[in-house]
């Protein structure tokens, strides 16, 4: 289950909590795009335990969109790294 926090002080920030699924991926998408254009948003991941690799997918497209990770556990930062390489291999080819 995935629990999503909104905090706002200069700076939009979602905490997630819990573990993010397939299923989640379209209420987050649909939540970071009611936000104002411009404004810097943050995803703080230090409560996420779980995640899948369409959310692995799903994050790293948010850091390319200049959404920032803050609290991002290492084997999720590893496996964002992982998928950003493949993606520029592929790109490459």
């Amino acid at each position: 289950m995935l629990k999503i926090q909104r905090s706002a002080n200069g700076r939009v920030v979602f905490t997630l909590s819990g573990r993010i699924e397939a299923e989640d991926l379209k209420e987050l998408r649909q939540v970071l795009a009611l936000e104002t254009p411009g404004q810097q948003l943050v995803l703080d991941l230090k409560d996420l335990t779980l995640v899948n690799q369409d959310a692995v997918k799903f994050l790293a497209s948010c850091e390319a969109d200049s959404v920032k990770l803050e609290n991002c556990p290492t084997y999720i930062r590893e496996w964002i790294g992982r998928v950003k390489r493949r993606t520029r291999r592929q790109r490459t080819r």
